[in-house]
C-alpha cells in the first residue's frame, strides 16, 4: 500500500514543570504536543532518536501521526475509517491499528509500505509496539476473550497471564522483555514478562495499574488509578515515581526510550494533549 502523509509545521507549547509526587523532584522539560487543528492528541511511542508516533482526532476522524525533525506527518492506512499509530523502532518502522469495514487490524508501516497484522482466527487485532529486532507485541480477541501476542520471526505466540480474564501486551524492549496489563476479578494489574516469567506490578493503594512501555535499562512507564483519578507512573531501579502534569485531571505515561524520554497524554478541561517529558 502507498503511504499517505500530510505534513505540518511543528506546533509545540512548553510547560514549566511536572511535579513528581513520590519524590518531590521537579522535572522541567515537559513539551505539550498538539497536532494543528486536532481536538485530541496522544503521544504513544518514541524511538531512541526522539521520533514520536501517536493518534490525533480531527473532524471526528482518528489518524495516526509521526513527529520527526520538527514536523508532523499524518499516517492513514488506505481505505481505513480509523488509523492509530502506536509504536516506532530505531529504523523508523511503525506499528498500530486500523479499522476497515468495522473490523480492527494491526499494521506495520516499513519503508513506505503498509502490511496488515491479524492474529489467525481473531475478530480484533492491534499492534502496540515494535523493537529493534522487529518483534511486535499487541492484543487480539477470540470469542470475546482478550489475549496478548508476540509476533517474532513471522510466528505468533499468545501471551496470557495465568488465571487472568484478559491480557494485553503493550511494550517490548530490545532484550525482548514485555510489559502490559491483565485483569483478574475486575481488577487490572501491570506485568513484566522476562525470561519466561511474569512479575505483577501494582502501585500501592491503587485500584488499577496499567503498564505500557519498557526501555533497554528496564525502566517501565505506567499509569495507576486511585479514587477514580489516573496518575502517570515511572518504575525505575525498583522505585515508583508518580508523575502528574500540573492542572491535569488525567495523566498517562505510555512509552520510554533508551535516553529516558517519555511520551504519553494528559487531559485538562476535557481536552487531551500529547506530551514529551525529558529529564
Amino acid at each position: 500500500m502507498r503511504r499517505q502523509l500530510k505534513v505540518y509545521l511543528l506546533a509545540l507549547s512548553f510547560l514549566v514543570a511536572v511535579t513528581s509526587q513520590a519524590t518531590g523532584q521537579q522535572l522541567s522539560a515537559l513539551t505539550t504536543i498538539d497536532v494543528p487543528g486536532a481536538s485530541f492528541t496522544s503521544g504513544q511511542g518514541i524511538n531512541p532518536r526522539g521520533d514520536i508516533v501517536g493518534q490525533y482526532i480531527s473532524g471526528g476522524v482518528s489518524h495516526g501521526f509521526l513527529l520527526s525533525a520538527g514536523q508532523f506527518a499524518s499516517i492513514d492506512v488506505p481505505g481505513a475509517s480509523f488509523t492509530y499509530a502506536r509504536g516506532i523502532n530505531s529504523r523508523g518502522d511503525i506499528v498500530g491499528q486500523y479499522i476497515n469495514g468495522g473490523v480492527s487490524h494491526g499494521f506495520l508501516l516499513s519503508e513506505g509500505q503498509f502490511a496488515s497484522i491479524d492474529f489467525p482466527g481473531s475478530s480484533f487485532t492491534t499492534a502496540r509496539e515494535i523493537n529493534d529486532r522487529g518483534e511486535i507485541v499487541g492484543r487480539y480477541d477470540i470469542a470475546g476473550v482478550t489475549h496478548g501476542f508476540l509476533l517474532s520471526g513471522g510466528q505468533f505466540a499468545s501471551i496470557d497471564f495465568p488465571g487472568a480474564s484478559s491480557t494485553i501486551a503493550f511494550g517490548i524492549n530490545a532484550r525482548g522483555e514485555i510489559v502490559g496489563f491483565y485483569t483478574i476479578a475486575g481488577v487490572t494489574h501491570g506485568f513484566l514478562l522476562s525470561g519466561g516469567s511474569f512479575t505483577t506490578i501494582d502501585f500501592p493503594g491503587a485500584s488499577d495499574t496499567f503498564c505500557g512501555g519498557i526501555n533497554p535499562r528496564g525502566d517501565i512507564t505506567c499509569r495507576y488509578v486511585i479514587a477514580g483519578v489516573s496518575h502517570g507512573l515511572l518504575l525505575s531501579g525498583g522505585s515508583f515515581t508518580t508523575i502528574d502534569i500540573h492542572g491535569a485531571s488525567f495523566t498517562s505515561l505510555l512509552e520510554i526510550n533508551a535516553p529516558g524520554e517519555i511520551v504519553g497524554f494528559y487531559t485538562v478541561a476535557g481536552v487531551s494533549h500529547g506530551f514529551l517529558l525529558s529529564h
